[in-house]
């Protein structure tokens, strides 16, 4: 079992920047692969980026590849998602999600663990 809790979310303008953290409960966050999900009003909640158990292995997708940035600290169990150039189109709540899997399932119903998600809304 892990709970998750996202942060970082918020209001900002084109071209600004955001980071995204979600925290973790228990002690083997290192055996998840964790992955950020996003949903915008009246879309399917779609993969954004993944990361492998040792973060070795991240995945973008095209929609964010060169302006999101994937990483984690299992230190302190901990995923972030760093956001730049952020787009009107990038407005969605999102979630992170956690799977043991080491092939990544692209649909969210493949997923037991969620956050709560965070609201992020860029302005044109």
């Amino acid at each position: 079992q892990v709970q998750l809790v996202e942060s970082g979310g918020g209001l900002v303008q084109a071209g600004g920047s955001l980071r995204l953290s979600c925290v973790a409960s228990g002690r083997t966050f290192s055996r998840y692969t964790m992955v950020w999900f996003r949903q915008a009003p009246g879309k399917e909640r779609e993969l954004v980026a993944t990361i492998s158990q040792s973060g070795g292995n991240t995945y973008y997708a095209d929609s964010v590849k060169g302006r999101f940035t994937i990483s984690r600290d299992n230190v302190v169990n901990t995923v972030y998602l760093q956001m730049n150039s952020l787009k009107p189109e990038d407005t969605a709540v999102y979630y992170c999600a956690a799977t043991p899997r080491v092939v990544v399932p692209a649909t969210p119903k493949e997923y037991n663990y969620w956050g709560q998600g965070t609201q992020v809304t860029v302005s044109s």
